[in-house]
Formats: structure tokens, C-alpha cells, sequence
């Protein structure tokens, strides 16, 4: 996907970022419906992705983990 901003696919893509995906981020909301099993709205207002949907498995540098530590 081009707009991903971590793509999984890239040969460049770091191990560290498994553990830091928007659907583990604490500001990531998931989509209702059958949409938010892979897409959520970014509600990080220090993340240049603030405000925008974002796929669960895409990720950025202001990831911070989940209290109670689930994912998507």
C-alpha cells in the first residue's frame, strides 16, 4: 500500500515496529462496523497522521502502547 507510512513489505522496515502498529497505540480508535477489524482513526495530536484513518498495521514515531496492552 503507497500510503502506508511502515509497510511491512519494505526491506527497510525495522523488528522494533512490530511492537509499535497504530491498532497497539493507545490514541489508535477502531472504525465500527466490519471496517474496524483493520482500520482505526488516529487521535494523536503530536502524530502528523491526527484525525486520519489508518491501517492497524502501519505505525509512526509517537507510539505509545495501550495500558492494558491489546491491540486493534
Amino acid at each position: 500500500m503507497r500510503l502506508l507510512n511502515r509497510s511491512t513489505g519494505n526491506p527497510d522496515y525495522r523488528d522494533e515496529w512490530f511492537d509499535e502498529q497504530c491498532g497497539g497505540c493507545r490514541f489508535w480508535i477502531p472504525l465500527s462496523g466490519d471496517l474496524g477489524l483493520d482500520w482505526g482513526a488516529c487521535t494523536h495530536t503530536d502524530s502528523r497522521f491526527d484525525g486520519r484513518v489508518r491501517f492497524e498495521h502501519d505505525g509512526c514515531e509517537h507510539f505509545p502502547v495501550r495500558d492494558d496492552g491489546t491491540f486493534g
